[in-house]
């Protein structure tokens, strides 16, 4: 049984603690609520991008002279998977969901007997896959030193990523990230950037019609590698407020469990004082009765 001393020094210990937690949850807040309206005003911008060039390939005859980063090199047999962690840990299940997400893609295309290259984005992500992917990531990427999200971030990694292309490195990329729904879930994202992958919103897209000045092709060549950029910089903005939302949940957590903690240590200091007064009155007692 703990002694009175060692459990005052850990209900001392869990409150100090506490005073953390509850602070760390009151600045995640604060950096929520930028990051969620940077990331809700990013959508429309890089969907309607998205929309555009889709509508721009629809109009192309002759899709094998297309751009490469729209049409792809032909094959499939190497994979680049750009995983975006962040910096900093204590925001919960946030790093694992997007590793978790990202490790049953590598196993699928291992199994499939394709090439794996993977660039981390953020310490976090790496710190978890070098034990087992370690021979895989070509290269990693952190932006610690940045305050904010900015899109001259994600250009430089959208560049990384063409400029590999160009060499011919890979033959299809794929960015994972967490998009955020709400404060308590943030759901992990699977995107193919390159080339380009047709959704459902590209599918309805196409029945819009635009003339266009230039022609398609040259139009496309400028438009595409910025589009990757514009992707990865949404995928950040994503990122950025659910790793707020879930270090503000997971600071809420920890906060309340300190003060169970600290409600059951104190319950625990009161018995054991208790027993220790006890026991000095019966000693008294029993010394005043043999005199």
């Amino acid at each position: 049984m703990a002694s009175l001393d060692d459990l005052k020094k850990r209900i001392s210990s869990v409150k100090s603690t506490q005073k953390i937690t509850k602070a760390m949850k009151m600045v995640a807040a604060a950096k929520l609520r930028r990051a969620q309206e940077s990331a809700e005003k990013g959508r429309p911008y890089s969907d309607k991008m998205n929309n555009i060039i889709l509508n721009l390939s629809n109009g192309i005859s002759d899709f094998d002279n297309a751009p490469k980063l729209l049409s792809g090199t032909g094959v499939d047999k190497t994979h680049l998977c750009v995983v975006m962690t962040s910096d900093r840990g204590l925001c919960g299940g946030f790093n694992t969901n997007i590793i978790k997400k990202a490790k049953l893609y590598f196993q699928k295309i291992l199994d499939e007997g394709k090439t794996l290259k993977i660039i981390t984005v953020g310490t976090k992500g790496y710190d978890q896959l070098k034990r087992v992917y370690g021979d895989y990531i070509i290269e990693k990427i952190s932006f610690k030193e940045s305050k904010n999200v900015n899109y001259f971030d994600a250009d430089k990694v959208g560049k990384i990523v063409i400029e590999k292309f160009d060499k011919k490195e890979f033959d299809v990329c794929a960015i994972f990230y967490n998009q955020f729904k709400n404060v308590i879930t943030q759901i992990p994202q699977e995107q193919q950037i390159i080339p380009l992958k047709t959704s459902e919103n590209g599918q309805n897209s196409s029945e819009d019609n635009y003339e266009f000045e230039p022609e398609e092709d040259e139009i496309l060549s400028n438009l595409l590698p910025k589009n990757i950029s514009t992707q990865i910089f949404k995928a950040m903005l994503e990122n950025s407020a659910s790793e707020q939302g879930s270090r503000m949940s997971a600071m809420d957590n920890a906060t309340r469990n300190a003060g169970e903690m600290v409600d059951k240590l104190t319950i625990e200091y009161n018995r054991s004082r208790q027993a220790a007064i006890t026991k000095e009155l019966i000693e008294i007692i029993s010394g005043a009765e043999s005199l």
